[in-house]
């Protein structure tokens, strides 16, 4: 039996991306097993069956990848010990398939692959989901026991322990994700799939969108902080509001990761941490303006350019993403209170500022399909699908109208 990482190039998801699997060849047969990991083929080396080390996230991914491959190579090792033939029946039924796999099986599994990738906040998601569920029901139940009654029950659950309309439908959505895939990976087969009737789309409802207008912008952009140590959240917290603002309501997280490499002859080209698109965008002097205030003349490349990571403490996903969150509470806190002393209503905060750079454009007459409503809410993706469908210089011309 001989197992080798390959790039299935001949398929390709939206984003341009081509699954990695593990092929196994045993008597002139091959099968194929899905490692759940897409990328580009620019990123690949078939020779090495390796990513390059330009892959974004290349080192956690890789660590999936050696992580697949060595537990197959050890479940061979112990076939051979017990005198067991290995076949592709032996190496690659899964218990799972044979005892059932239990609900909890399911997350905790997609728990660790988010991990392994630096999603954390995702995992931290799913690790939420399934301690409710555990308190509706026993999540040793087997996934291929979800039915129709079950998740009708579940949502009565949480109506009743008074979760609002979008948290249930987050959770829903979580769990049916799990569920799909574990009947894609071929953990069972139903001949019904609850979740089709059962419409978790149904759950979501429009929440009420905050922005604010061009003036107000204005108004923050000139309101006075003194310089001293006491108001030094204040100062940040305006300058990553407004620099989110002026760079296509560029997140929090994203920016707190920005580094000088970043930066490139007045244009910032990043990776989104949610989603891995990349996203590229000219910088505006204001924008310019903010990154000029918080560089070091002798900064390296790689060093984080606004003050919350420092790559010498923060090193591990976990660690950067405590840190992050640690310092996104206190900069929305100092937000709330620069929103009082320009006369806001409603409670100011970093999101604010993605949600704004939508909707001054869009009631700029900026054409929806390039800077839709739903920037930052549960569509977030389709509307950076429209983003990328356009030309660097249509986003530039259009950004002209945020002041």
């Amino acid at each position: 039996m001989k197992i080798k990482v390959i790039l299935r190039t001949q398929k390709r998801n939206k984003d341009g991306q081509s699954p990695l699997m593990l092929r196994f060849s045993h008597n002139r047969t091959t099968k194929m097993v899905s490692l759940g990991v897409s990328v580009e083929a620019c990123y690949w080396n078939q020779e090495s069956e390796m990513l390059l080390p330009d892959c974004p996230n290349r080192a956690a991914l890789q660590s999936l990848l050696d992580k697949q491959v060595s537990a197959y190579q050890k479940k061979m090792q112990r076939l051979e010990a017990l005198d067991i033939p290995i076949t592709f029946q032996t190496l690659l039924e899964s218990k799972e398939r044979n005892l059932g796999m239990t609900i909890e099986d399911g997350f905790v599994a997609e728990i660790e692959r988010l991990n392994a990738l630096g999603k954390i906040q995702s995992a931290n998601k799913h690790r939420y989901a399934l301690k409710v569920l555990s308190e509706f029901q026993s999540v040793q139940m087997a996934l291929e026991q979800i039915d129709l009654t079950y998740l009708q029950n579940l949502e009565r659950f949480f109506r009743e322990r008074g979760n609002q309309s979008n948290s249930i439908a987050t959770r829903f959505a979580i769990l049916k994700a799990i569920y799909n895939k574990a009947i894609k990976t071929g953990k069972f087969a139903v001949q019904q799939n609850p979740f089709n009737l059962f419409q978790v789309g149904a759950l979501w409802t429009t929440t009420r969108k905050r922005a604010i207008a061009k003036d107000d912008v204005r108004r923050l952009i000139e309101l006075s902080i003194p310089s001293n140590s006491q108001n030094h959240y204040s100062r940040l917290a305006r300058d990553l509001f407004v620099f989110s603002y002026f760079t296509a309501g560029m997140n929090f997280g994203d920016i707190a990761r920005l580094r000088y490499l970043n930066i490139t002859q007045g244009r910032v080209s990043y990776y989104r941490h949610k989603t891995q698109r990349l996203i590229s965008l000219q910088l505006t002097p204001i924008a310019t303006t903010i990154v000029e205030r918080y560089s070091h003349t002798e900064h390296d490349s790689e060093d984080y350019i606004f003050p919350i990571l420092d790559r010498s403490n923060h090193r591990t996903p976990q660690q950067v993403y405590d840190r992050i969150h640690k310092t996104l509470r206190k900069v929305n806190c100092a937000l709330r209170i620069l929103g009082k002393q320009i006369g806001l209503d409603f409670p100011l905060t970093t999101y604010v500022a993605r949600h704004t750079y939508a909707t001054v454009l869009k009631r700029s007459g900026v054409s929806v399909a390039l800077i839709s409503e739903s920037l930052g809410h549960s569509n977030l993706s389709t509307t950076q699908i429209y983003l990328d469908s356009f030309e660097n210089e249509q986003i530039n011309e259009a950004m002209q109208h945020l002041l």
